[in-house]
């Protein structure tokens, strides 16, 4: 027999291994973005954020929209594939095939998705680079992501929620969209942002998809122009892309600050948008539960 003094100090032991992990795993979090944003920001001029040709400005814009097409996308996809996999599909064939098909997808190499976007999006459609090949490719990525969340939301939720909908003589479809999807909107949001977080550092699916240059004019708003900032089908270059095409093959003189500038931009977007994630899903949570 264990003594009772052995056990609690096995206890102690684990514990301590336990706080430890998670303790590092937080300083070296801290540590890596507090580095990134300093050796980014030190160095840094105005004209590095600026929107003209040897600025970051279009770079930063050219990644926003992309992450925007992208979670329109995987919006349209993955909430209804969730929607199917939690409240439609029965045990079968059929569906064994579908989930396989998600974690399949969950672990493709990007690269391998900017192969493939390329050959449908860019070769078959007879195209050229362009953004919203792009953002389909990240979508791509993103998709198991967007689908889970939803899918683990719905089944999460109490039986009461259905049972009750049902019983007042909502149907099935109107449960869903009128109760079940509300009570889930903090989790689903939560996931979105956090596909927008993955689609912010794609670089290898871009690659070969959304293109490595960018010709913006800010005083052009005809969207069918290659010109205009907002036309999805024009080449785009991202931050994740330019840090690439700097530290490989650029021969500005300042191209080693400009990479270090553009990480840390990329790293603050990431962590604002975890940091909104979490505010977002609170408090979205307290007002779904009757609270202000």
């Amino acid at each position: 027999m264990v003594s009772v003094e052995a056990k609690k100090k096995t206890d102690h032991m684990m514990t301590a291994i336990f706080v430890g992990g998670a303790g590092f795993a937080v300083i070296l979090l801290v540590a890596f973005i507090a580095y990134v944003i300093f050796e980014g920001f030190s160095g840094m001029n105005t004209e590095m954020l600026s929107f003209s040709p040897n600025g970051l400005g279009n770079m930063f814009f050219n990644t926003l929209y992309l992450v925007f097409l992208a979670l329109i996308a995987s919006t349209i996809t993955g909430i209804p594939a969730g929607i199917f996999l939690a409240e439609y599909a029965k045990k079968g064939r059929i569906t064994h095939w579908v989930r396989m098909a998600v974690e399949t997808l969950a672990s493709l190499p990007s690269i391998v998705v900017g192969l493939f976007g390329y050959l449908v999006f860019i070769v078959m459609t007879g195209s050229q680079w362009n953004l919203f090949a792009g953002s389909l490719a990240v979508s791509i990525l993103t998709l198991p992501l967007v689908t889970s969340v939803t899918e683990d939301a719905l089944r999460n939720l109490p039986d009461s929620y259905r049972n009750g909908s049902l019983g007042l003589g909502a149907s099935h479809w109107q449960t869903i969209w009128r109760v079940l999807l509300p009570a889930c909107l903090p989790r689903i949001m939560t996931g979105l942002i956090m596909a927008a977080g993955r689609g912010f550092g794609e670089a290898a699916a871009l690659m070969f998809t959304a293109g490595m240059s960018t010709d913006i004019d800010w005083a052009n708003w005809d969207i069918t122009s290659s010109s205009c900032a907002l036309n999805p089908f024009r080449p785009g270059e991202t931050l994740a892309l330019h840090i690439w095409a700097l530290r490989t093959e650029a021969l500005h003189p300042d191209a080693g600050q400009m990479a270090a500038t553009s990480s840390a931009i990329l790293m603050v977007l990431v962590v604002s948008f975890s940091l909104a994630a979490r505010y977002l899903g609170y408090r979205l949570d307290k007002k779904m539960g009757g609270n202000k």
